[in-house]
């Protein structure tokens, strides 16, 4: 992020209590910076994925304030200010065929029909689905569908991706294979990302900084900035500062744990 550039988003004193009386945040603070990779990591219940949607504007902070470009949420949307999110499951449309499902944003926003089929088409290739855009979800592996969602998020050409543990319910080879194809289309494309995970390998894989969050109410910690260059392959899973990063990011959580209130 450049001198006098406000962050992609930016939560000052955030809190989130439901109507049953539950206090998911406590009041977070965290600037989110253009082009960084920030994972959100914790235990079970921490309000990582209240924190995300909160970053997605599905709800409303109950205190504190949310930014997106240093403006509300209504200044989302435009040229240079588009964000997409990927949930946990691929929520395909199972009636519709890949291409479709992948083409949904750009018909709700009404884009023409020859322009949106392009960038379908663009997107499909991006995540390696050309030959099976007119397969429907239940032909696809897990991984496919996964990789599908992916492809509508990125439709949208979006400056800010936010992802919710989209690869959690994958065996640890796929899960490791689309951590590498992420990494390559967040260095080609320079978008912003938020991802949530419980894994700390995979934080500490992808992120130029993760954010450790403890519980109850859900609040964090630490950032912690991960020291590795990218592009970043198996050699750095396997080395001694993986390891080392590793080790400190499982510190930090078994601290959130101990912290929760039960």
């Amino acid at each position: 992020m450049t001198a006098g550039t406000p962050p992609v988003i930016e939560l000052a004193a955030v809190e989130k209590t439901y109507r049953t009386g539950t206090q998911a945040l406590a009041p977070v603070d965290l600037a989110v910076r253009r082009g960084e990779f920030l994972t959100l990591l914790g235990p079970s219940g921490c309000g990582k994925t209240t924190l995300l949607h909160l970053m997605a504007g599905l709800i409303a902070p109950t205190a504190g304030t949310v930014r997106w470009w240093g403006g509300p949420f209504d200044a989302t949307g435009g040229e240079g200010r588009r964000l997409a999110m990927v949930f946990q499951s691929p929520t395909l449309m199972p009636w519709a065929r890949i291409d479709a499902n992948v083409r949904l944003p750009l018909d709700l926003a009404n884009a023409p029909r020859g322009a949106a089929d392009d960038d379908v088409k663009s997107a499909l290739e991006r995540v390696g689905l050309s030959d099976v855009a007119r397969h429907f979800p239940r032909e696809l592996s897990g991984g496919m569908q996964m990789r599908a969602a992916i492809a509508r998020a990125l439709v949208i050409a979006p400056e800010l991706l936010l992802m919710d543990e989209p690869f959690g319910a994958l065996d640890d080879f796929l899960r490791q294979r689309l951590d590498d194809e992420l990494l390559s289309l967040w260095i080609d494309r320079g978008f912003t990302v938020v991802f949530v995970t419980h894994s700390i390998m995979e934080a500490v894989f992808l992120s130029t900084r993760v954010a450790v969050m403890a519980a109850r109410p859900g609040r964090v910690i630490a950032e912690i900035a991960v020291d590795e260059p990218y592009p970043r392959t198996d050699a750095f899973r396997l080395s001694p500062n993986f390891a080392a990063q590793c080790q400190r990011l499982s510190a930090l959580v078994a601290e959130a744990s101990s912290k929760m209130h039960v």
